[in-house]
């Protein structure tokens, strides 16, 4: 895609960030001018696509920076999608202002402003770094957001923050709202760049942000410890797969370890940040019961609550063993509803819900227990 507008910084002091801006198909039927996103705390991962999933949990974190809630998890994840597909390494085509790059299409000018080395790895990958770029992508949004509160203009400051990531700030004063539909319309189109970006990022936002004790997947799960872990593991929903990887603080780098842990004879783990079966059971409950890190551990920390698979609760730990003794588990899983659990099934994988008879061999089952009380 072009860049917004030649004239940009004529207009204002602000650069587009956004100069790829890829519209992308499907996104529906909010308009730009109708009301502002419904905000809420939460990212249904289920309705992502899949290419996004794994970067979902720094999208909840990005969004966390932005004081008083101004900005949803949702929200950015829906602009990550919009800008690049969920690309970390897509480039746009060069322009006057410079090239935009990676996950969040910044530009060298506005990259410098916001880097920083939010995963440890160094600095080298610049804005192609995905976990970098999602946080700077939350900082500048949120400058965007408070710029647009202090603006005055009648109109929901997300949308307006939007705007200016897209176009720049410049053209948001000059028009002291969103451009309207016309701006930086190419010939045959319906609508100009800046006017489908807001409209399609909303639209998504909306779908994706819905509650995570009510949204489709995850309704009726109730509540108490059971279902709180649940929908704790549900969240990372769409991540990698890593023998012996995963903590209760969330997703890190496995190991191989001479059997497991490989990929097409590379070790896949060592390079992956995820969880096992396991780590994402620990994870899942750790706010409120602090399990050991192993399956077999795990059955034998909570085997004196047992529950029969007629029982079965969500947020139960379901256990599969290859001599019929839970002791002796190879695998664990949490349990969803429905006949479903939540898991991290293998190497190649990633965290998936999936019918509990198909997440392992049938005849493996062990037997299931309750951790809460």
């Amino acid at each position: 895609m072009k860049a917004v507008i030649k004239g940009a910084v004529a207009v204002g002091t602000a650069v587009p960030v956004a100069l790829f801006g890829l519209l992308l198909a499907g996104a529906g039927a909010v308009d730009a001018s109708g009301p502002g996103l419904n905000m809420v705390n939460g990212l249904n991962m289920a309705a992502m696509p899949e290419a996004g999933r794994k970067w979902a949990p720094w999208y909840v974190k990005s969004a966390a920076q932005c004081p008083g809630g101004k900005l949803a998890p949702a929200l950015l994840a829906a602009q990550g999608y919009q800008e690049s597909g969920f690309n970390p390494t897509i480039e746009g085509p060069p322009t006057q202002y410079g090239t935009a790059k990676g996950i969040a299409q910044f530009i060298d000018s506005t990259w410098a402003t916001y880097e920083k080395d939010e995963d440890g790895d160094g600095t080298a990958l610049g804005a192609k770094d995905p976990e970098d770029a999602i946080m700077a992508q939350g900082r500048f949004m949120c400058k965007l957001v408070q710029d647009a509160e202090r603006s005055g203009y009648n109109d929901d400051p997300v949308r307006l923050a939007l705007a200016g990531y897209n176009a720049g700030w410049g053209w948001v004063q000059h028009y002291k709202g969103v451009p309207p539909i016309e701006f930086a319309r190419e010939p045959g189109q319906k609508e100009g760049q800046t006017y489908g970006y807001v409209r399609i990022i909303m639209a998504n936002a909306k779908a994706w942000a819905t509650a995570l004790n009510t949204g489709p997947g995850v309704s009726g799960l109730g509540t108490g410890s059971g279902p709180d872990a649940a929908r704790r593991a549900y969240m990372q929903l769409g991540v990698q797969y890593s023998w012996g990887g995963g903590s209760p603080e969330g997703p890190t780098k496995g190991f191989c370890d001479g059997r497991n842990g490989y990929l097409n004879g590379a070790c896949s783990a060592s390079v992956t940040a995820g969880f096992d079966c396991s780590a994402l059971a620990q994870y899942a409950w750790w706010p409120s019961v602090k399990l050991p890190r192993t399956a077999a551990d795990q059955y034998g920390a909570t085997a004196s609550r047992p529950v029969g698979k007629s029982d079965l609760k969500p947020g139960d730990l379901v256990f599969w063993s290859k001599n019929g003794s839970a002791s002796s588990a190879y695998h664990v899983a949490i349990y969803f509803g429905n006949g479903n659990v939540i898991h991290a099934p293998r190497t190649g994988r990633t965290v998936t819900v999936e019918k509990m008879d198909n997440a392992m061999p049938k005849r493996d089952y062990a037997g299931a227990t309750r951790p809460g009380a």
